[in-house]
Formats: structure tokens, C-alpha cells, sequence
């Protein structure tokens, strides 16, 4: 061997173990950085004519797992989605309480109903009709804050969605450029592997908010689409784009997470592609758990609010007022009345004596005045029965219908009752007369709490030609699938159905409508479209002077339906005046006439309707994840209380079940990639041993040069 090459094989390795002593020194630099893989210098025997010549440094390699970071980026995601959801009803749930917690809705319900059995069994005791006033109203409050609680946490899903959107465009952006980094190092054949490694970092933060997968390409890019094939990350970054609505109310009208077309072409929708990562979990809570929640809680205060309203309007104040006014009903006086059975209205005295008595025979089509001969209503109309009622009370009183509300008033002094017949009650839309018109409701609300109307098909339908409703059906798997507006036409709901169940201008395609025997809209998914969901997006209709519209008269949309959980409150009325709180009922028979004591103070048969208003069995609609059914008031609460807890402790056992899969992918793939202080520290004893071999291999090529060279 030559002293060339002895010095040649020397200066080979000085120069591969000062690349192994760098690569070493990096790794054990960057052993605490996320989503750094560890390199290695690649080495390769120096051939030169057939001899060994020493060594070359092939390269700086990452040593990455394509596999195990796959498993890793779809694991990461999964936890993403999991930890949102599981967060954000853990939340709520720690806001309503338990249903032995003191300051808990369910808590503050049962209080409402003990504080009137107090005064049931006191009804004389002002201070015991205040406390049942004031607990009922502490009821009601409560069932306010948790719905603004729910609208909060929409309003918040959004907001992340829109920044979540933000930070996404920019980590695509970046991710194109250490593309063309990358590129061209790898052309130029440097070392790519500090761009590779940001690469890696910014693939693992993407993934926490959108499922991805990516493929390397030869010169050191990658391409990342969806896991369902979107692409995100080509020769070009994609833009994403979301408009934020500004609003988490039922009303608002979410837009979707759009890909801008970098050809001027059509945006490409891409909730429905989305399958995990926090986005997924943010759009499920803004569109799904949180309306959800809200339609249940929703229909707990209507039905307690529907409970507590039948019992009192079948009851009444000792004396009773002057004046009973009800709820915008939506109706008009040219509507059929559509009541069946009988009521009586009562006008008694301030002592409890009867003035009059009007018995009313909606099946007959008649009423009688203290006992006398029956007197048509005139005809079938709304305005009609009103108008009988008007002449019936005479001077007594008066009885009118304005802007779909009833008021029926006495004169003198005198006061207003109701009671219905013992046999054959009246009723219209499952409720009886002067509870439909909410003549003597003890709880108020601005729009309806119940959606049966008592309409018929055949019925006038009320709203001007022209107005529209506006409609979004979407797929099951998130996406969009048609936009529809039906414009009002006709005259009848059977021609306003007509419209909406058309096929091909209204939703006749994925679901057919109908009124049913209660007046309530009911809707029917069309076969093979069940899992298609037709939400309400606009409605411009109003009826007649009413003002009521469509979908708050039907309960269509989650406007109409989840925002009942906000408009009841105890009428102020009662809430100021607490002797208007219905304790007693009218004692009253067909051979009750004038001057007989009709009501007396002690008499508490009202409240005890009141407090069984809690535990009667009747009808609740579907909501949310409940299913139409029977129920008492108390067992609703009791099943509510635990669908929270249920969804709350679901979403945080998959939380925890996603969180230990990305650890464990985590893990498998640090094995792999991660860097492993005592190896690195061997391998930096190796180099430098290799360099201090090198080194003196050159030392001794120096001696024998001066060796020979003294010979000379």
C-alpha cells in the first residue's frame, strides 16, 4: 500500500466520523422534540480500480416507519375528535348537575312541586304561593342558562372550526414550500433530512385536526389527501375556506368547511370527507350533541310547561280575575273551531257566588246560559263560537279573538272561571278549551311550547302567496345534498303539502309530510333515504296577523323546537300578584244557579292537580335521542339527567380509549424513529475512536514520509 492511500483511507475517515460525530450530536440535541425521527450517516466502501480506498459517506438518512406513522397520524386524529367531544359534554354535564345535586335543574323541578304542595295544603298563606311561584320561575331560569350553555358551546365549535380551518391553511402552506426545499436539496443531492424531519412535525399537528394520509414521492415531497382521497397537498396546497355564521342561536344557518378550486371552478364541500381529528368533533357537537341535548332539554320544560298549564287552566284563583287572556295560538277566527266535547265558563262574584253559567257543547254546536235552552254557535267557525260566547255572557262580560289570542272578560267587579265537563271534556288537539286558547296559563311563553295545532288539512292554510320556506337536505354522511324552497301557493295545507311533498321542485324526493289527527306535521323519510336529514334554513311565512309562522306554529327546525327551553317563564301576573296562583276549582254542577257559592278560599283541589302535574303520565314527542312516548314529567327529568351522564361518560370512555391507541402507536413508532440517548452516546464513542484511529493512521504516515526522507 502506498503512503498515498494510507493518507487517502486516513482522511476518508477523519471525514466520515466527523459526519457520524455530527449526526450523533443532532440526534441527542433533538431528543426531546415531537415528531423528530433520528438520522443516520450512511457509509459505503470507497472502491477504486477494484481496491479499497477507504470509506464514503453515502448520505444522511431519517429513519422513518411509512407504516407506523400512517397508524400514528390516523390514531392521533381519532383522539382528536374523542377529546373534543368528550371536553365539551363533560362540561355540560358538570353544568346541569346531578339529580341529587341542590342547585341542579331536576332538583330545582321537584323543589318547584313541593313548594306547591305547601300550598295546596295552605292556600290561604300568601308566603307559601310566593315560594311556589318563585321555585317554579328558579325552574325555569335554570332550564334558560343550560340552553345558553348549549348555544355557548355552538358559538365556541364554531369559532374553533373557523380558526382550526385558519391554522390548517397554514401548515399546508408551509408544507409546500419544504416541498420545493426538499426538492431541490434532493437534486443537488444534500441533506434533505432537517426539512424532512419539519415535514414529519407539521404531517402529526395536521392530523390532530383532520385525518390524512400522505404519500412520499422519489425526490423527497409528499402528497396528503383525506383518508378518503381528498387532496389537501399536491403540486399545489389546496385553501380552505369557512365563512362563520357569528352565531351559535338554533336559528343560524352553518355554512361547510370549503376547498377553493384553484381553477375558478366549483368549491368542493369537504364536511363529509372529514372522518376524524377535531374538526369532525367540532362539526358533530355544532350539528349533532349539542342540538341534540337542546331539543331534550327543550322538551322537558314544554311538557312541564304543557303539565303545569292543563291543571291550572282547569282550575282558578280565589276570587278569580277579571280577565282571562291566552297565547298567540297562530289561528284565525275564520279557522273551524275543531273542539270536541264541553267546558264551562263560569263569571262569579267576589265571594265565591256564581253570576252565570255558560255551558259550551262543541259537539252539539251549542251553549246553554245558566241552565236554560240551547243556543246554536251560528256556525263552525272559531269566530263564531266567540261571537256565542260574547252575546252568552251579555252584560256579565265580554269575550273576543285578536291576533290569534282569546279574551274572555267579566264587568262589575266579577271574575272569570273555567272547568271542564267531568264526562265528556272538550278538546282540540289533545287539550281542552281553555288550555289549547292558554286562557288561565300559569306558565307564559312568546311562541307556541306544543305543535298540535287541531288544524286539518283540508283548513285554510293562512300565509301569503309568495312567502317561501327554505330548506337543506343532507346526506348521512354530512354532505349537502340538495337545497329546496317552497314557495306558499294554494289556499289549504293540503295544497301547502302538495308543495312540499312534490318530488321534484319540494322534498317529495327524501321525505313526505302530513298533518295528523292531533294537527301536528308529521314527517315520513322516503325509502332508501332514512338517514337523509331535511333541516329548516328560512321561513318567511306568517299567518294572517298572528304574526306566528310555519315552523314555530309545526315545531319545524331547531329554532322552533330547542329554543322553547328559553321563552317559558311564570306568568309575570302571577309572579306579582301571588293570588292569582289557581289553587281551587269551580264547584259547579248542570243545577248550579245564580247567587250559589261556586268557590271558597280554603280550597286546594287545584293545587293537587298542579302537584300531580309531576307525576301524570302523558305524551312526549321525540327529542334529540328520544323517541315519542309515554312518560311522567319526573321519570322524563330522571331519563334526561341520565342521557347526559351517558353521552358525557361515552365520550370520555372512547376519549380514553382513543388517547391509549395513539400512545401505543406512539410508542411503536419512537421505537423506529425515536432516539435512544445510549446508542447515540455509544455511537459518538465509536466516531471518535474512528476519528483518533484515522488520525494517527495519518500521524504515521507523517513519520514514515520524514523517515524516508531523511534517507534520501
Amino acid at each position: 500500500m502506498s503512503l498515498s492511500s494510507i493518507i487517502g483511507n486516513a482522511l476518508s475517515g477523519l471525514q466520515a466520523s466527523q459526519v457520524g460525530l455530527q449526526v450523533s450530536s443532532n440526534n441527542v440535541a433533538n431528543v426531546n422534540t415531537p415528531g423528530y425521527a433520528r438520522t443516520i450517516a450512511a457509509f459505503s466502501s470507497r472502491n477504486v480500480g477494484g481496491q479499497a480506498m477507504g470509506v464514503d459517506v453515502a448520505g444522511v438518512q431519517r429513519v422513518a416507519n411509512l407504516y407506523l406513522q400512517a397508524a400514528s397520524l390516523r390514531a392521533t386524529a381519532d383522539a382528536g375528535a374523542a377529546e373534543v367531544s368528550s371536553q365539551a359534554l363533560d362540561r355540560f354535564q358538570s353544568q346541569v348537575g346531578s339529580l341529587d345535586d341542590e342547585g341542579s335543574i331536576f332538583s330545582r323541578l321537584h323543589r318547584a312541586f313541593n313548594s306547591i304542595n305547601a300550598a295546596t295544603v295552605e292556600p290561604s298563606l300568601n308566603v307559601a304561593r310566593l315560594s311556589a311561584a318563585s321555585d317554579l320561575q328558579s325552574f325555569f331560569d335554570e332550564a334558560k342558562r343550560l340552553s345558553g350553555e348549549l348555544r355557548s358551546q355552538r358559538a365556541e365549535a364554531e369559532s374553533r372550526i373557523s380558526a382550526t380551518v385558519g391554522r390548517v391553511n397554514d401548515i399546508l402552506v408551509e408544507l409546500q414550500k419544504l416541498n420545493r426545499d426538499v426538492q431541490s436539496l434532493s437534486a443537488n443531492t444534500s441533506d434533505t433530512t432537517g426539512a424532512a424531519n419539519r415535514q414529519s412535525e407539521l404531517l402529526d399537528e395536521l392530523s390532530t385536526y383532520i385525518d390524512i394520509r400522505t404519500q412520499p414521492l422519489t425526490d423527497g415531497r409528499i402528497v396528503v389527501r383525506t383518508g378518503d382521497g381528498i387532496p389537501l397537498l399536491d403540486n399545489q396546497a389546496s385553501t380552505l375556506r369557512y365563512a362563520v355564521s357569528g352565531s351559535g342561536g338554533y336559528e343560524a344557518n352553518f355554512g361547510s368547511i370549503e376547498i377553493v378550486s384553484a381553477t375558478g371552478g366549483a368549491n368542493t364541500a369537504l364536511d363529509s370527507h372529514i372522518a376524524s381529528g377535531e374538526l369532525r368533533g367540532l362539526l358533530d357537537l355544532r350539528d349533532s350533541d349539542l342540538p341534540a341535548l337542546a331539543e331534550e332539554l327543550a322538551e322537558l320544560v314544554a311538557g312541564a310547561a304543557d303539565a303545569l298549564n292543563a291543571a291550572h287552566n282547569d282550575a282558578t284563583a280565589v276570587p278569580p280575575p277579571a280577565s282571562l287572556t291566552g297565547r298567540n295560538t297562530g289561528l284565525l277566527a275564520t279557522d273551524a273551531h275543531g273542539f270536541t266535547g264541553a267546558t264551562t265558563l263560569a263569571v262569579v262574584d267576589g265571594s265565591g257566588s256564581l253570576v252565570r253559567r255558560i255551558d259550551i257543547d262543541f259537539t252539539a254546536g251549542s251553549l246553554t246560559v245558566d241552565g236554560g235552552a240551547a243556543t246554536a254557535f251560528g256556525g263552525g267557525t272559531l269566530g263564531d263560537v266567540v261571537s256565542a260566547i260574547n252575546t252568552a255572557l251579555g252584560a256579565n262580560g265580554s269575550a273576543g279573538f285578536t291576533n290569534g289570542k282569546l279574551t274572555v272578560s267579566a264587568t262589575g267587579g266579577d271574575g272569570v272561571s273555567m272547568l271542564q265537563d267531568a264526562t265528556t271534556p272538550s278538546s282540540r288537539g289533545g287539550r281542552g278549551f281553555a288550555h289549547f286558547f292558554g286562557l288561565n296559563d300559569i306558565v307564559d311563553s312568546a311562541r307556541p311550547q306544543f305543535f298540535d295545532t287541531g288544524l286539518v288539512a283540508t283548513d285554510a292554510h293562512g300565509f301569503t302567496a309568495g312567502q317561501t320556506l327554505s330548506f337543506k337536505i343532507s346526506a348521512p354522511d354530512g354532505r349537502t345534498a340538495q337545497t329546496v324552497n317552497v314557495t306558499v301557493g294554494g289556499t289549504s295545507f293540503n295544497d301547502l303539502l302538495t308543495s312540499l311533498n312534490d318530488p321534484v321542485t319540494g322534498l317529495g324526493r327524501y321525505a313526505t309530510f302530513s298533518i295528523d289527527g292531533s294537527g301536528r306535521l308529521v314527517e315520513t323519510p322516503v325509502s332508501g333515504y332514512a338517514g337523509h336529514d331535511v333541516e329548516l334554513t328560512g321561513d318567511s311565512t306568517a299567518r294572517g296577523a298572528t304574526g306566528l309562522s310555519f315552523s314555530q306554529m309545526f315545531g319545524v327546525g331547531l329554532a322552533a323546537k330547542a329554543g322553547r327551553a328559553e321563552l317559558a317563564n311564570v306568568r309575570p301576573s302571577v309572579r306579582s300578584d301571588s293570588s292569582l296562583l289557581a289553587l281551587a276549582k269551580l264547584d259547579i254542577s248542570s243545577t248550579s244557579s245564580a247567587g250559589d257559592l261556586v268557590l271558597t278560599n280554603g280550597d286546594g283541589r287545584g293545587g293537587t292537580a298542579l302537584q300531580q302535574a309531576l307525576t301524570s303520565t302523558r305524551n312526549f314527542r321525540s327529542a334529540g335521542g328520544f323517541a315519542t312516548g309515554n312518560s311522567t314529567l319526573e321519570a322524563f327529568a330522571a331519563r334526561l339527567a341520565g342521557d347526559i351522564g351517558a353521552r358525557s361518560a361515552r365520550a370520555e370512555r372512547s376519549a380514553q380509549s382513543a388517547q391509549s391507541l395513539k400512545q401505543v402507536a406512539a410508542e411503536k413508532r419512537a421505537n423506529v424513529e425515536g432516539v435512544s440517548l445510549d446508542e447515540e452516546l455509544a455511537n459518538m464513542t465509536l466516531y471518535q475512536q474512528s476519528y483518533n484511529a484515522s488520525a494517527r493512521l495519518l500521524q504515521a504516515a507523517k513519520e514514515l514520509t520524514d523517515t524516508l526522507l531523511s534517507l534520501v
